[in-house]
């Protein structure tokens, strides 16, 4: 039996996006129980956030015998359809893409803790659409919790919930109330992007989240000392400034290979006493900024700050440290006072002694931490540390805020989905490894819809399709960059064949560098205007100074007819920006249809 209070308006929602209406059970070992368990739900909708319904549900035991379960599921969505593209951003060593068509046979569990060693968190929302609908099913919490939400699809048909599993056995007496988290359904239309500002909304108004607004540096265009990799010179990259200045870049991104080791954060003999502060001084005196590569929350097990200060380590349930893979490390407590203590002093080095403009946050660790059992964190419960974990990031930022007013703090999760809930507390967001050109677009159109006025720099290009694909970077509003080595490479260097600066690509940067920082896309408005997942081309639209800038993407387009959305009825003048001699040509408004025949990308400024 199942009593659904108000409203009326969700049943015959979801039946109008060919769904179902939502369904909440207990289950043990797969199988759902309680025959005599009663699943209460609350429904409240805002007439300011049409489409969006938060569920409070609780299951109650009015039988006369003990049930016993391992599992919830709450809120399940189904979505019918030949062809179902889903929104699925969470964090595991695969570093899949976010967004997918799913076929039969599909599933994947979407846990919001830690899935690998190095990888957990995410955005708390799993969308699904078709042509003709959208349902999203998402947490409403404030913080973090360590729930699930599986998508599934068999037969046609494409399942989502809230799953909370139980690592031992619960048992509900007669009369005990169990209570999900709170969380919530969206009813839309297009992809993800409309459900995902709908969510961010809500938690804005309802939680008091701040999404963040990037000063103006922060969307300068980059140049990373990677490409030397960690064996770098201090002299490598004042060597390299010259170029930097001459093809237009105004960040250097000072990269991993300076410290001792993680946890120990001087600088080692091959920089030497001086160097970081030489770099910073040659950087400064070049007309640049610099930001610093730091991997916190992280220290290796040969550190002195491991053998010394173990109360800052992370602890588990079995007593061992929490392992780091990628950096072969172990996890700080983010909570713990004394991590913080020691963290905050560091941002002082980084900032005050050495001089640095801003960070440059790195690793897929940061995303999330397991339960810490260590004592020395002071903590109620062990998961508070998951809960509490965005603290971490907030006092980063408001100290470097503090010694450098408007410094800029890119954070990295390397190939994880954000975890949301430290949105607030960094000022440039990144790609974060992409594997793929789509998704350097992907991840941009994600981050528009959650914090519009936060500044994406799309990372190296290196990491684009072919190395070289600065359409992606540019069309969708991200921050162009490189990390490009001149005039000489690191003889330790082995990705990208050193990364050196060939005439090739030295050629495409004087041609895109303009192209970036006279459009500075990067600083216009994202419109929702195309559905990333069945709108063909893949297409993206900014606003910016009267314009309209249509970036659309396929292997290859042959004439095929695109409307461009969003314009009035009047005469515009299209140009095509990027070629070398770029061409005009007037269509007329509201919905002109052009037949452009590219490769790999059409971008155009539309006014």
């Amino acid at each position: 039996m199942k009593h659904l209070l108000p409203l009326l308006a969700l049943p015959v929602l979801l039946a109008s996006c060919c769904g179902t209406i939502p369904a909440d059970r207990l289950l043990l070992d797969g199988r759902q129980v309680g025959a005599k368990v009663i699943a209460i739900t609350r429904n409240v909708e805002d007439p300011a956030l049409p489409g969006m319904a938060i569920r409070e549900v609780c299951f109650v035991n009015e039988g006369k015998s003990p049930i016993t379960i391992d599992a919830m599921e709450t809120s399940a969505i189904e979505v019918k359809g030949a062809e179902v593209w889903t929104f699925q951003p969470s964090s595991t060593g695969e570093r899949k893409d976010w967004l997918f068509p799913v076929e039969d046979g599909f599933y994947q569990r979407n846990y919001l803790g830690m899935n690998d060693p190095d990888y957990g968190g995410g955005i708390p929302m799993v969308c699904l659409w078709t042509r003709e609908c959208n349902l999203s099913v998402g947490v409403a919490e404030p913080v973090l919790r360590l729930v699930s939400m599986p998508v599934s699809r068999n037969k046609g048909v494409t399942r989502a919930c809230i799953r909370q599993d139980f690592e031992e056995p619960v048992v509900l007496e007669p009369g005990d109330t169990l209570r999900a988290c709170k969380q919530f359904i969206i009813s839309s239309q297009g992809d993800f992007f409309n459900p995902l500002r709908e969510f961010s909304q809500y938690m804005q108004k309802t939680y008091g989240f701040q999404p963040p607004v990037s000063p103006a540096d922060a969307f300068e265009p980059v140049w990373c000392a990677w490409g030397y990799e960690r064996t770098f010179t201090v002299d490598e990259v004042i060597g390299t400034l010259p170029k930097v200045v001459e093809l237009g870049f105004k960040w250097v991104d000072v990269d991993d290979g300076y410290q001792i080791c993680e946890g120990d954060w001087s600088a080692n003999d091959r920089i030497g006493p001086d160097g970081m502060r030489r770099m910073t001084d040659a950087i400064h005196a070049a007309g640049l900024r610099a930001k610093l590569w730091w991997a916190p929350m992280a220290a290796d097990p040969e550190s002195s700050l491991a053998a010394n200060h173990p109360e800052l380590l992370l602890v588990q349930k079995d007593g061992s440290h929490e392992d780091i893979s990628w950096w072969d490390s172990w996890y700080l407590s983010p909570v713990n006072p004394y991590t913080m203590d020691y963290t905050l002093d560091l941002v002082d080095q980084f900032l005050v002694k050495w001089n640095f403009d801003g960070f440059k946050l790195d690793g897929q660790h940061l995303n999330l931490c397991a339960p810490d059992y260590n004592p020395a964190s002071g903590l109620q419960y062990p998961e508070e540390a998951c809960e509490r974990h965005p603290e971490f990031f907030k006092g980063i930022y408001e100290r470097a805020q503090a010694d450098k007013p408007g410094s800029v703090v890119q954070v990295c999760p390397c190939g994880c989905a954000v975890n949301f809930y430290y949105l607030p507390y960094f000022n440039q967001a990144v790609a974060s490894d992409p594997t793929s050109s789509a998704q350097i677009r992907q991840k941009r159109k994600t981050y528009a819809a959650m914090c519009p006025q936060l500044a994406y720099y799309a990372d190296h290009v290196e990491l684009s399709d072919g190395g070289l694909d600065f359409a992606s970077q540019i069309g969708v509003g991200g921050i162009i960059g490189t990390k490009f080595t001149w005039p000489e490479p690191n003889p330790d260097a082995t990705e990208n064949g050193g990364s050196l600066l060939t005439p090739e690509k030295e050629n495409l940067l004087r041609k895109w560098v303009p192209i970036y920082s006279s459009k500075m896309l990067s600083t216009g408005e994202y419109l929702n205007l195309y559905d990333i997942g069945f709108d063909k081309p893949e297409s993206h639209v900014i606003a910016k100074d009267g314009a309209m800038y249509y970036a659309f993407y396929a292997p290859s387009w042959d004439g095929e007819p695109i409307t461009l959305r969003g314009l009035e009825a009047r005469k515009y003048t299209v140009t095509e920006y990027t070629l070398d001699e770029p061409r005009t040509y007037e269509v007329d408004g509201p919905d002109p249809v052009i037949r452009p025949t590219f490769e790999g990308n059409y971008l155009i400024e539309v006014k």
